[in-house]
């Protein structure tokens, strides 16, 4: 009988029909971690009397045992939440499925629901939902959809409470955006907090950009603080997320005056105005410094100082034209 079960295999499919992880995970993080925990020590024990198998979606299999999995931790600020993950045999550093309920789902199954309540902007509250975002930050934006220096093996998970809206289409977790809240701490180790909400991560899946989903994002946010008069997006801005923010303030100029750039914690003279480098970067100014300065602790007036490479300033009372 012994012969008999080694040569029994048990195989994972990549894909199932159905509910999704997101949809029928308990908000038990513990529980979750507990039972990884059993199943990787039955893997490294050999008790399991069967071979166990993950069919990838390109056909492959892969073997599961304990030198193909490993543990992940969720959040950089909670390191004894951990996921079990099976990692690609060809690319120790990918990840292709999560061990979840006493499963393993390939990554693109964990990003999807049968909950058609999941669609748009959805703001995460559950477990299940925070796995989703894992997903989505660590293994498809960290690994698949972006490119990394060879040592670096995943990108740095979110905090264990970072505000997040995960984006929703059509049944697929396709982005999601972050944002540091006002008053919470601006890191570990520090006792300064934000002044202001900061937009701070943002992330939209390859096969879905160029429709307008980073500017409903942004839109997204500035509505959500609609009482604050100043907003920050975390510095620095890459220029893919400058060309978001040209679309949308062309579309919003009321926006204009609240949208900066922001170092932690946000005091003004750590603020640079948006919409003056959207402005600077379309006269194509070569090598341009700028910088927005509170002129005093009691006046609400600025100055707005623009140097390029000549040495050239200018400087401008009040705030950009809206």
């Amino acid at each position: 009988m012994a012969a008999v079960a080694e040569l029994v295999e048990r195989r994972w499919e990549a894909t199932r029909p159905g509910t999704y992880p997101v949809d029928i995970l308990e908000d038990d993080p513990e529980g979750h971690q507990e039972a990884a925990l059993a199943y990787y020590a039955a893997l490294g024990q050999g008790a399991r009397p069967w071979t166990e198998v993950f069919s990838l979606p390109t056909g492959e299999q892969v073997k599961l045992d304990a030198s193909s999995v490993r543990f992940c931790s969720m959040h950089r600020d909670e390191p004894r939440h951990q996921t079990l993950v099976l990692v690609n045999p060809q690319d120790t550093k990918t990840a292709v499925a999560v061990y979840i309920k006493g499963s393993w789902w390939s990554t693109e199954d964990v990003l999807r629901t049968s909950d058609p309540a999941r669609e748009g902007l959805v703001k995460v509250r559950s477990f299940g939902e925070r796995i989703v975002l894992f997903v989505l930050n660590v293994v498809i934006f960290g690994r698949l959809e972006r490119e990394l220096d060879e040592d670096d093996m995943f990108f740095l998970p979110h905090s264990a409470k970072e505000q997040a809206n995960i984006l929703w289409r059509d049944g697929a977790a396709v982005g999601f955006y972050t944002t540091k809240m006002k008053g919470s701490l601006c890191g570990d180790g520090t006792g300064a907090c934000y002044l202001l909400p900061v937009f701070d991560t943002v992330f939209v899946r390859r096969r879905h950009r160029r429709q307008g989903l980073g500017v409903a994002m942004l839109q997204d946010f500035c509505e959500t603080f609609r009482e604050d008069e100043a907003l920050g997006i975390s510095w620095p801005v890459s220029p893919a997320m400058y060309q978001v923010c040209r679309r949308f303030l062309q579309a919003q100029p009321e926006e204009r005056g609240r949208l900066w750039e922001v170092e932690p914690p946000g005091a003004w003279d750590q603020r640079s105005s948006i919409w003056l480098k959207v402005q600077l970067q379309q006269s194509r100014l070569p090598n341009c410094e700028w910088r927005c300065e509170r002129t005093s602790t009691l006046s609400p007036s600025f100055v707005v100082s623009v140097t390029d490479a000549d040495s050239f300033t200018r400087t401008e009372s009040g705030l950009p034209a809206r």
